[in-house]
């Protein structure tokens, strides 16, 4: 018989009820290390007093009244993210899949106020996942997902990533822009080369096109700079946003510049719950988090010390790791095809750590972006016993 959640996920048998920074507490008592955060979501750890106690006041006060109205808690919001990044223009919604099915909307809508109304086509890479819509499972691609959901969307070009031959052999007439995530997340945690992000910009300026990153996972500091895209030195058009802008509250983003987001007018996009008063008191807490003196330095110091200390993990288990790829905070640990990803997931579970398993036979490493070098230890030392667990035998290999 069915059960009366929906059974879309297969879960695991772990239920959490209470947390503290990178910390999580089962309803039996056990305690993990949250290496996942909500899938690069909790970008401040759970309980943190700054977000909690502002969700709190704003609940006390209004949560929901609909963007028939002004909702000043979106403007200081949106005033904020244009003052911190590219972006002229700012529009909330509520999950990640929204921003990619707004981000093409802008990207095709900007096409068709310019008077090129047949340049609706969205060039994406093998290996994306931009989000499980009817147009977004089209963007992403994958196989695996379209199956059951009848004919994919219109409009999307998948290319090699990294592959800069492919990308402007499959530029045509119809082409409007170009969508990419800096760091692949569930593809495999597979960064885009800085020169293959800055030549993506170059060709879009050569064709007329729009340049709309997806910095779902990869944004407000994950990278260990706001936007992964800065370290590029390079500004898309269009952007979308979600996870770890509203902490684990439901947010999502699409920051535009002026050029493209003049053509979203009052009746062209909407959502109902986007933008409410809880939602953005609740970016506004994580923007005074991050956006504050060193916060972003400390990301980028811890990570890199995690880095350091993983390439270590993977030469002292060869058998296991195949190599350790992505950047900041959002880490791969891509595995040895004679270990299974999931496997290797549920080993750490049972050392005390919580991971995500990603495409390509990775573990992903996404913690929340308030951990210490102490913590990353702590989660190598957890992963180093993991590695033992699952070090194939002599045997194993020689039967393989």
């Amino acid at each position: 018989m069915i059960p009366a959640l929906m059974p879309t996920y297969n879960r695991a048998e772990l239920a959490f009820e209470k947390g503290e920074g990178a910390r999580l507490w089962t309803v039996d008592g056990r305690r993990f290390l949250d290496f996942g955060a909500g899938i690069a979501t909790s970008s401040l750890g759970h309980g943190h007093p700054h977000l909690v106690k502002a969700i709190a006041e704003q609940a006390a006060r209004v949560m929901h009244v609909s963007n028939l109205y002004r909702v000043p808690q979106a403007e200081e919001l949106a005033a904020r993210h244009v003052a911190a990044s590219f972006a002229d223009s700012v529009f909330f919604c509520n999950s990640g899949a929204e921003a990619n099915e707004g981000m093409v909307k802008a990207v095709r809508k900007y096409h068709a106020e310019n008077g090129h109304p047949e340049r609706f086509g969205m060039i994406c890479f093998d290996g994306a996942f931009h989000g499980r819509t009817l147009a977004m499972l089209a963007a992403t691609g994958n196989e695996k997902y379209l199956a059951g959901f009848g004919p994919p969307v219109e409009g999307f070009t998948h290319v090699p990533f990294d592959n800069m031959n492919a990308v402007r052999s499959a530029i045509t007439p119809q082409t409007a822009g170009i969508m990419i995530e800096p760091i692949q997340g569930e593809g495999g945690v597979r960064p885009a080369p800085i020169r293959f992000l800055r030549e993506l910009r170059q060709v879009c300026d050569e064709f007329g096109l729009l340049l709309a990153l997806d910095e779902v996972q990869t944004g407000m500091g994950r990278s260990g700079k706001l936007w992964a895209h800065q370290w590029a030195g390079i500004e898309p058009d269009v952007m979308s946003s979600a996870k770890g802008i509203g902490g684990g509250f439901p947010l999502g983003a699409i920051l535009a510049k002026e050029k493209v987001a003049k053509h979203l007018k009052p009746g062209t996009h909407g959502t109902t719950y986007g933008g409410n008063p809880l939602a953005c008191a609740a970016g506004l807490a994580v923007m005074d988090v991050v956006m504050a003196p060193g916060f972003l330095d400390g990301v980028d110091r811890v990570a890199r010390h995690l880095w350091r200390a993983l390439l270590d993990l993977a030469a002292k288990h060869p058998a296991v790791i195949e190599e350790v790829r992505g950047a900041g905070l959002l880490l791969g640990i891509k595995l040895r095809p004679e270990v299974n990803n999931g496997e290797m997931q549920g080993a750490a579970v049972a050392e005390g750590l919580l991971t995500v398993a990603a495409g390509m036979n990775v573990l992903r490493l996404a913690p929340p972006l308030i951990i210490t070098e102490a913590e990353a230890d702590e989660a190598v030392a957890l992963l180093d016993r993991a590695c033992r667990r699952m070090t194939p035998s002599g045997a194993q290999v020689a039967a393989k």
